[in-house]
């Protein structure tokens, strides 16, 4: 299965259903042009790799067919270009810059890390790049934000091989 997200009308479509949906607050660019810190979304064809779930706000639902952890506090994701795990998970501290994946909002209950630059990464290229649920923002750094109700209802759907087509 393929979710499509079309970057113009703000959607995400999936299993016959279109859903609302935020995307980087530059809006999206061609994969080739994205860069670190440039609040833009990736155009591309990104497989489904894995969901984090945050155990002290989600359960992960039963029928999960795509492989799943939990989330730690320590957990992050490296967005330093010069950290040998750019764009991988890592824990803190740690020495270089990274994401914390355990935050305050609900954005990170629940993610769907995506095969966006990761094989293998090309420093610089856009790290991060995940199908999270929405917060009280209206854009993201470069992912793709559905409601968290929306979400959850998606995982159980989801299975190795599947992709999300994000065009403009």
């Amino acid at each position: 299965m393929t979710l499509r997200v079309d970057t113009q009308a703000r959607t995400l479509t999936a299993f016959g259903r279109t859903i609302p949906c935020v995307i980087g607050k530059n809006g999206a660019i061609p994969a080739a042009d994205k860069r670190e810190g440039d609040g833009m979304t990736p155009l591309g064809i990104w497989p489904l790799r894995t969901i984090l779930f945050r155990p002290d706000r989600v359960a992960p639902l039963p029928g999960l067919s795509l492989p799943w952890r939990w989330l730690r506090p320590d957990d992050g994701w490296s967005d330093d270009p010069a950290d040998a795990a750019y764009n991988r998970p890592v824990r803190h501290p740690r020495g270089f810059s990274a994401e914390h994946l355990w935050r305050d909002d609900q954005a990170y209950d629940a993610i769907v890390t995506l095969g966006h630059n990761d094989a293998p990464p090309e420093p610089g290229h856009g790290s991060a790049i995940f199908l999270h649920c929405r917060n009280d923002k209206a854009f993201t750094e470069g992912c793709i934000a559905i409601e968290r109700t929306e979400l959850l209802a998606l995982l159980p759907q989801l299975a190795p091989g599947d992709s999300i087509d994000i065009h403009a």
